[in-house]
């Protein structure tokens, strides 16, 4: 290797090292902001009522339109210039928290809005540039890896977020801010200092196997969230947050094993076995609501959850996309993920289903949701696949003639 060569790969390891922090700071800092922003809705909501009703939705609102807006002016400007305006909106949505101190309905929907709007614009620009500093046989590896860290630091960050007094405050800015050196040190020689080339997002709807994989993420955001909403009303309070504890602990675990599924027999065989899974967990507790019932379902729903959020939120989308078009492709395949939530606001105050009938009504939808992705293509190639069970057969044939010599 060249001394030109070995430089520019330094550089794009760096520059690889260097967007994968970025994301964790974007994506823990998010988790802060909203764990703010849900604790203190909890607390106006004794002395505002129906604050979540407005508050919340306009939160996610603002997610999908501002990540559509980003995926369409990050053509428009060079990525290293769209990035720090970026991280310079995120500081000062931050430093709103500050006004939770003195709130009221409009006050509390400012603050959502501009965290919501400074959180979405930049993010299918930093997925892109993720996709684009990760190989297709290793990405699966990396996104569960990277996942996995920033649900175990977030949790951390989030717990200590109670307050809002300017200290709480300026830490949060501070921790946005710490992106402007990442951005900074990031080296000119790669595309991220380039321009992008224009992509309609009408090439994205063209694409037929992506539209396969978007129904199937669509219907289960949708179904996933329409359940958790019959089970805050059917189950005890108390043993129904114990329980969703678990399962994002056993979700955090299966990003991880979920990103190296994805890479060893490929990413629709993962998504398939999550959908199957989660179904049969549906269709148990539509049966029988004993303790076991429950138990199941919900390490079930951490399992088949954490290997569906690395499969859709990180690796189907870049897989399927081109440089150029991949803003594009995260914008919108992040739609169903930010909408879903609304669901809990919507249809709260209409929703009297019992619990068999409603797991009877999501292991259908389940059902149908998996009928796309028997069509849709697998997006890890064959050969990557068949090398990698060649490679485990070999190590086995060796180990077993070690043994027998």
């Amino acid at each position: 290797m060249s001394e030109t060569e070995l430089a520019k790969f330094n550089i794009a390891n760096q520059n690889s090292f260097l967007i994968f922090t970025l994301l964790f700071n974007t994506l823990t800092w998010f988790y802060i902001v909203w764990g703010a922003i849900g604790t203190a809705i909890e607390e106006l909501q004794k002395t505002v009522s129906g604050l979540v009703f407005i508050v919340a939705p306009i939160f996610f609102i603002s997610i999908v339109g501002s990540a559509i807006f980003g995926s369409i002016i990050s053509d428009k400007l060079k990525t290293v210039r769209f990035f720090y305006f970026w991280v310079l909106l995120g500081i000062l949505s931050s430093l709103l928290l500050a006004w939770f101190g003195k709130i009221d309905v409009t006050n509390a929907s400012i603050v959502s809005f501009f965290s919501g709007f400074s959180f979405g614009i930049g993010m299918p620009a930093l997925l892109a540039l993720f996709a684009d500093c990760t190989t297709v046989e290793s990405r699966g590896r990396v996104a569960g890896l990277v996942f996995f860290v920033i649900n175990l630091s977030a949790s951390l960050l989030v717990v200590p977020v109670k307050t809002f007094d300017l200290m709480t405050v300026s830490m949060i800015s501070a921790w946005r801010g710490f992106a402007l050196i990442l951005i900074f040190l990031l080296k000119s020689p790669t595309r991220i200092m380039e321009i992008r080339k224009p992509f309609s997002f009408s090439s994205v709807f063209q694409d037929k196997a992506f539209t396969l994989y978007f129904v199937a993420w669509f219907l289960f955001c949708f179904v996933d969230n329409f359940e958790k909403l019959i089970l805050g009303s059917f189950l005890e309070a108390g043993f129904y947050v114990s329980m969703l504890m678990v399962e994002a602990i056993i979700g955090s675990v299966f990003v991880l094993i979920g990103g190296w599924l994805c890479d060893f027999i490929g990413r629709k065989r993962v998504v398939i076995y999550g959908f199957a899974a989660l179904g049969v967990a549906y269709a148990i507790v539509s049966i029988s609501q004993t303790m076991f019932s429950w138990y199941f379902y919900f390490v079930v729903d951490g399992i088949s959850g954490g290997m569906l959020l690395v499969a859709f939120i990180f690796v189907l989308w870049g897989d399927l996309s081109q440089q150029g078009g991949r803003e594009k492709y995260y914008a919108i395949g992040s739609v169903p993920y930010f909408l879903a939530p609304l669901i809990k606001f919507i249809l709260a105050p209409f929703v009297a289903f019992p619990a068999y009938a409603a797991f009877s009504l999501a292991s259908f939808f389940l059902f149908l949701a998996v009928l796309p992705l028997m069509y849709a293509p697998e997006t890890l190639p064959e050969k990557k696949i068949e090398l990698r069970r060649v490679k485990k057969y070999i190590e086995e044939a060796k180990k077993v003639k070690e043994k027998r010599e």
